[in-house]
């Protein structure tokens, strides 16, 4: 849609024709050739000498361009611009920590994407990055735990990059154990100092606490008095002979932190899971729409620029030829 930013600068279209009519013309002396016998011709010629001041008329070129320059001018200043169809402007909601297991067990070969056999790691990977697609309206970061938790990513806006980092990743760098209640509580400390109310954590693994430091419903609960809420996927077997996935705490941290248990046995249940949790943690979007605007001043104003100089080359034509004759 077209529009001028600034219309009433044309309300100044006659200001030209009021100092033209309500200021005096500039009187200016011009040379004369003084002759002694002027009166005695003017009586023998019967002709009367004008008392009056000669004015200097521009012709109708003049006028025509002069006023197209004065338009031009003001049509640039009007702030001529082009708006464009309305966005819905992205808006930073939350923040949204995703802590995923990455020991050896992650490694297992149990996962079929697209009729081939390939590792829990590489299933969760491909699923976890189109997740994080869908999130544009949050800051997300990826921490990574084995037997100790490491950032991998921080809190960042720039999906693409958390993507790219995420694809870095391999099994086993974090060690071959499993700290659960390490990985909260390292999580716990990105969220520090952060402005935004809503801060929501995501922990995947495939395995059970190792025992070691921190307990994982201690660390839920710490993690509850921070006004974090924490959901919990459980990664591969659930029972079985080779099932090392311990359900009860992964159910019982989410209870305690307000989220959410899922298991996920394959690619499908998984994107189930993520489904779901798009659903239990919108996007959301400001309520105004920014309209990208497109400024078309400089056109208006070039004009005004190439007319103004043609004006001064005519003019400066003029009185050459006028003096040479």
């Amino acid at each position: 849609m077209f529009e001028f930013g600034y219309i009433w600068v044309f309300f100044l279209l006659p200001l030209p024709l009021l100092v033209y009519w309500l200021v005096p013309p500039l009187k200016m002396r011009k040379e004369a050739l003084r002759y002694s016998k002027f009166h005695s011709a003017n009586e023998i010629s019967g002709n009367k000498a004008s008392t009056k001041a000669w004015i200097s008329k521009r012709n109708i070129l003049q006028w025509v361009m002069l006023s197209l320059i004065w338009i031009s001018l003001l049509t640039a200043l009007a702030s001529p611009q082009i708006i464009g169809e309305p966005k819905q402007k992205v808006k930073t909601a939350r923040n949204f920590v995703i802590a995923a297991d990455i020991s050896f067990s992650m490694a297992n070969k149990d996962w079929f994407i697209d009729g081939e056999r390939v590792t829990r790691w590489e299933g969760v990977k491909q699923v976890l990055s189109e997740f994080i697609e869908q999130r544009e309206s949050d800051r997300l970061a990826l921490v990574f735990f084995g037997s100790n938790a490491y950032l991998q990513a921080p809190l960042t806006t720039d999906h693409e990059v958390v993507k790219f980092m995420l694809e870095e990743t391999d099994v086993g760098m974090a060690g071959q154990m499993t700290a659960i209640g390490k990985a909260i509580g390292y999580s716990m400390k990105i969220f520090e100092g952060d402005s935004l109310d809503q801060k929501v954590l995501l922990l995947l693994t495939d395995g059970q606490d190792d025992g070691r430091g921190l307990f994982p419903t201690d660390a839920a609960n710490m993690a509850k008095q921070d006004s974090i809420k924490i959901y919990t996927i459980g990664i591969g077997e659930a029972s079985g002979n080779n099932a090392g996935l311990d359900e009860q705490t992964l159910k019982e941290i989410a209870n305690i932190a307000g989220g959410k248990y899922f298991l996920a046995e394959d690619e499908a249940q998984m994107q189930d899971a993520y489904k779901t949790l798009n659903e239990l943690e919108p996007v959301e979007y400001e309520e105004e729409e920014n309209a990208p605007i497109t400024l078309l001043f400089q056109y208006p104003l070039a004009i005004c620029i190439l007319l103004s100089f043609l004006l001064a080359f005519i003019r400066g034509i003029v009185n050459l030829l006028t003096k040479q004759i």
